[in-house]
């Protein structure tokens, strides 16, 4: 069994999978990046180790079952445990556009191309790692969620995400938080902690690299502050840079 803390995180090809997994790598963490074509994670991992940082690519599509048990066999054979699980992988509406408002006419086909990807293949990975987590000292899971899953700030009148009303989208965020609320109950006497973390809005495909305001690595910085997190360590919480953010 390694030594070193291994960490698996999704949809690292680009964007704040990328940079959170060259974050933990800087600190010395074994990284397993993830990417729904091998040829683009074993890229990733290439440049990676000519960083130093000890990197392996896999191929991960986080929908697919025969995928995600894959992970799992090749973790165990290779490393004997996990020690982080970012679930950085997400999907937007296919139009990539957050500002436009739609609740009621939202179609079936956008919830299910969604929450697939950003809910029930979260749920379903997570659980295929879960045994592998539980070998770890300290295991950490990180759900990649979004101010926008917030319910609260949604209510509030003049909040700083009163223009972004897409319904499928925000929904699959809420409900990604419901899910790290219950796990982390769930895990409650085991060396597992669970948090939501909210990057910001980053200037990646999906954020709009014209509109926000965050760099990419300061993006990651909640991700890689949450993997790393000690035993006195938020648990089942929302996150962003430090600070708890209201469901």
């Amino acid at each position: 069994m390694s030594t070193k803390k291994i960490a698996l995180i999704t949809g690292a090809n680009r964007g704040i999978g990328f940079e959170t997994a060259k974050q933990l790598g800087e600190k010395g963490v074994a990284v397993i990046v993830a990417a729904r074509k091998l040829s683009a994670a074993e890229e990733t991992a290439v440049q990676l180790t000519e960083q130093g940082i000890e990197a392996y690519g896999v191929q991960l599509d986080v929908t697919n079952a025969d995928e995600r048990k894959a992970i799992a066999a090749y973790i165990e054979n290779k490393f004997g445990k996990l020690d982080i699980l970012v679930n950085n992988a997400g999907v937007g509406p296919k139009d990539n556009d957050l500002f436009v408002k739609k609740t009621v006419a939202t179609t079936a086909d956008e919830f299910e191309y969604i929450f697939n990807t950003n809910l029930f293949s979260i749920v379903y990975l997570t659980n295929e790692l879960l045994p592998l987590l539980k070998k770890s000292e300290a295991g950490r899971i990180v759900n990649l969620s979004s101010i926008l899953g917030s319910i609260t700030i949604h209510a509030t009148e003049g909040s700083p995400i009163a223009d972004f009303k897409r319904l499928s989208y925000s929904a699959s965020k809420a409900a990604l938080n419901v899910f790290t609320v219950l796990l982390a109950d769930e895990l409650k006497g085991t060396k597992i902690k669970v948090n939501s973390a909210h990057p910001g809005w980053v200037q990646t495909e999906l954020g709009s690299v014209e509109h926000a305001p965050m760099s990419v690595p300061d993006g990651a910085k909640t991700s890689v502050e949450l993997s790393l997190i000690g035993e006195d360590g938020p648990n089942g919480r929302f996150i962003h840079l430090g600070e708890e953010l209201p469901w």
